[in-house]
């Protein structure tokens, strides 16, 4: 199984990311910041927060759909907020999306909030709504791929913090919730948090190693990235994964994240 882990940055990189994901044709991805606008007219809208303006896609689960034609996809929005096409606000969901190649049986799923809850009017206050996903697929056994996207705290940056405990509880019990004795378990995502965090201290105490700092990566920011700090995102196995492969793509950039591949 070829698993894909990326934060896609709302398809800012449109032009690279699509055939990208085409070409890599995971078995299963796992994205982080994807837009849904079903209703849109347009091709891009805009992301205004502040002094923060950022270029959106605005069918962006629609067209990796269309990418992975062969592929089941869940979109599973935290927020309905607002995109501006010019003056015009537009509504449109903001969250992740999981999807999983057609010939693998998905036998189990499950859905929640790991910070606050599905906000329907806005995107509101930081730290924001964030959910997260997980599938209990069947692969030569039964395996559960769990992702979350991390809570942006912009005072604290990727600090720990108590809201940032309580959301690795709520993933670890998402977790806990769906996998059953034996499972292969794989946990990922934009976590937001840096290495040696709570979060993966948390996860670490369900049986799960994580393959970035321990394959020595340098970060899992590409150039687009300018701040400093070069960890956000990560990815968990248990020991009854086979980890054959796994890598950290710094080039074809995509996104402001770099792709997580894992080969069992």
């Amino acid at each position: 199984m070829r698993l894909v882990c990326l934060n896609g940055w709302g398809g800012t990189l449109h032009e690279a990311l699509m055939p990208w994901l085409a070409q890599a044709d995971p078995d299963v991805l796992c994205l982080q910041e994807v837009v849904h606008t079903p209703l849109s007219g347009k091709d891009w809208l805009e992301y205004r927060d502040g002094d923060h303006i950022l270029p959106q896609r605005a069918r962006m689960f629609d067209e990796v759909k269309a990418a992975l034609p062969g592929h089941a996809a869940c979109f599973c929005p935290a927020a309905t907020g607002v995109l501006w096409d010019g003056a015009r606000p537009v509504p449109s969901h903001w969250g992740l999306a999981t999807f999983v190649r057609g010939t693998i049986p998905v036998i189990g799923q499950a859905q929640g909030f790991v910070h606050k809850g599905y906000s329907a009017d806005g995107y509101g206050e930081h730290p924001r709504s964030r959910s997260a996903h997980a599938v209990r697929i069947w692969d030569n056994g039964p395996v559960v791929i769990a992702q979350m996207h991390g809570l942006r705290d912009p005072a604290a940056g990727k600090a720990d913090t108590v809201e940032r405990a309580a959301q690795a509880e709520r993933f670890a019990g998402l977790i806990s919730g769906l996998a059953q004795p034996g499972d292969g378990v794989i946990a990922c995502g934009d976590f937001n948090v840096l290495p040696g965090s709570e979060t993966l201290t948390r996860l670490a105490a369900l049986g799960l190693r994580e393959l970035v700092t321990e394959g020595g990566f340098p970060g899992t920011r590409t150039a687009r990235y300018t701040k400093p700090g070069r960890f956000a995102d990560y990815l968990l196995v248990n020991d009854a994964v086979g980890v054959q492969h796994f890598d950290v793509l710094q080039t074809p950039e995509v996104s402001d994240h770099c792709p997580l591949i894992l080969q069992t």
